[in-house]
């Protein structure tokens, strides 16, 4: 796409600094960093989200999001990593292609991710999980 920065980006059109790249993926420093060694993990092809993903980007992304998180530990010693995907306006997702934050943290650096649970009974647990398993292909 010619107006997606990431597109951009795995086309070399723009700057970056690249991490890792193979056939899947570009891994590459995020501009907006939360902390040092906030990476991006994106598809070279351009996908908006992770539903658009077949299945061997699927496994390519996570497998270099995986070996990237165990480098960004390596490197600086953070106290934990946090990874983070976004699909929809509605789930904050910024960037429409598709990506995965490998975001360090340390304890009180200002990140926060929360949500209110809602704790269900079990009976409707289980409603949800027979209409997810209807769904599966």
């Amino acid at each position: 796409m010619s107006d997606c920065v990431f597109c951009k980006i795995v086309a070399k059109r723009i700057p970056a600094s690249v991490v890792y790249e193979d056939e899947h993926v570009l891994a590459f420093m995020d501009i907006g960093h939360v902390n040092p060694g906030h990476t991006l993990v994106a598809t070279k092809a351009h996908v908006e989200n992770v539903f658009g993903l077949d299945d061997a980007q699927a496994s390519g992304v996570f497998r270099a999001t995986a070996r990237v998180a165990r480098a960004v530990r390596e490197a600086f010693q953070p106290q934990g990593v946090t990874l983070f995907q976004a699909n929809g306006k509605a789930a904050l997702q910024t960037v429409f292609h598709f990506h995965i934050h490998v975001l360090p943290r340390w304890e009180a650096d200002g990140m926060s991710l929360g949500w209110p649970a809602k704790n269900p009974p079990r009976d409707k647990l289980e409603e949800y999980a027979v209409k997810i398993r209807a769904a599966l292909r």
